[in-house]
């Protein structure tokens, strides 16, 4: 493949996508999904989800514009960004999208002059510290400023449908899921009773966690907490997930080789031709480290430990921070030899940059093909 594509080469496999929708259906059968379309927005992607009846969420006019350029019905899509100018307001309304989320005051004033066939969903803070990306630090409201947010709306007759929160990136425990669905649960419950509104909605977001260099529980583990936790709330809501990461990171697999090594101080290092500016962004961004395999030790061939180094592995820029891995361990590599780093699904390709004029790593999709290098 590397041979007829060079490298350094993304590969796509879109069966992996529907083997990852299909597990979160068969251990959360009632929610309905949306994907997170930031994680990766590729069309193929997108095609393969839409194929499973499967829905979006999106935060921007260009994430819309992908979508329905792969002729997806916009209407189903959540538009989850709490934070728009007017002018992405009346693009996405203006394209079908009729559910918008909230988290302040201001914005909903800003939705207040859509038609009445809108709704939106108030998303809530959960702090949490654990996560490998916090997510209820930038937006998401208190439970005492989202009853005032709730109130303010039936003021300006905007209907609201539910609530929606989101756990964090790579959430490794069920309890942050168990608490938010139970503290929201409840809070809608209690504003029912207090307004005469009626709910409908509990969107989960995401957060399900991907293992990359370490062990994570088993999705059963945590659809079961959910369930439980979902079932001991008393409603009847419709439930809504927004994943991402855990839908595509397995899809997508890298392909990168040796441009040349250097002895330094500390050690042999190996030069790469894809870095931390391009499909190891996740490294800088959230901290997320996928393994490296020397493409040799794939192929069933045996490497005597006496083959083997401990190296550190930097891009291809010009930066000294581009350094995708230190003290790790590989067969002895030379100039032209292929690395292999699996799991490279998501926020990789669409977080890299073009640092050094240096081109976009290509994706080649496949559906369930064979990986030759």
């Amino acid at each position: 493949m590397v041979r007829r594509h060079g490298s350094p080469l993304l590969v796509l496999d879109t069966a992996r996508v529907r083997d990852q929708l299909h597990l979160l259906q068969r251990e959360l059968p009632a929610a309905h999904v949306h994907f997170a379309t930031k994680a990766l927005p590729h069309p193929a992607v997108v095609r393969t989800i839409a194929e499973t009846g499967a829905s979006f969420e999106v935060a921007s006019r260009g994430e819309i514009a992908l979508l329905r350029d792969a002729g997806v019905d916009v209407g189903r899509t959540l538009h989850t960004h709490p934070i728009r100018s007017r002018a992405d307001i009346a693009d996405a309304y203006c394209s079908g999208i009729r559910r918008f989320v909230v988290d302040n005051p201001g914005e909903l004033w800003k939705l207040a002059v859509l038609p009445r066939d809108i709704d939106v969903l108030v998303r809530l803070s959960f702090p949490n510290p654990a996560a490998r990306c916090d997510l209820s630090t930038k937006f998401g409201a208190t439970e005492v400023q989202a009853a005032a947010l709730v109130e303010q709306a039936i003021g300006l007759g905007v209907s609201v449908a539910g609530f929606s929160f989101h756990v964090g990136s790579q959430t490794t425990t069920v309890a942050p899921f168990e608490r938010a669905i139970r503290r929201t649960t409840s809070l809608m419950s209690e504003l029912e009773v207090r307004t005469g509104a009626r709910f409908s909605v509990l969107d989960l977001g995401g957060g399900f966690p991907i293992g990359y260099d370490e062990a994570v529980p088993d999705l059963a583990v945590l659809g079961a907490g959910i369930r439980t936790a979902i079932a001991a709330g008393g409603r009847n809501d419709t439930v809504l997930l927004e994943p991402g990461r855990f839908v595509t990171a397995t899809a997508m697999t890298l392909v990168s080789r040796v441009i040349g090594s250097s002895d330094r101080v500390d050690g042999r290092w190996h030069y790469l031709d894809d870095g931390l500016y391009g499909s190891y962004s996740n490294v800088l961004t959230e901290g997320v480290h996928p393994l490296v395999f020397a493409a040799s030790e794939l192929t069933g061939s045996a490497v005597p430990d006496a083959a083997r180094e401990r190296a550190t592995l930097a891009g291809p820029t010009c930066d000294s921070v581009d350094v995708i891995a230190r003290g790790i361990e590989l067969p002895a590599l030379d100039e032209g030899d292929l690395l292999v780093s699996p799991m490279m699904g998501a926020y990789t390709s669409v977080t890299a940059s073009g640092f050094n004029g240096l081109e976009p790593t290509p994706i080649h999709v496949i559906d369930a093909g064979p990986l030759r290098f």
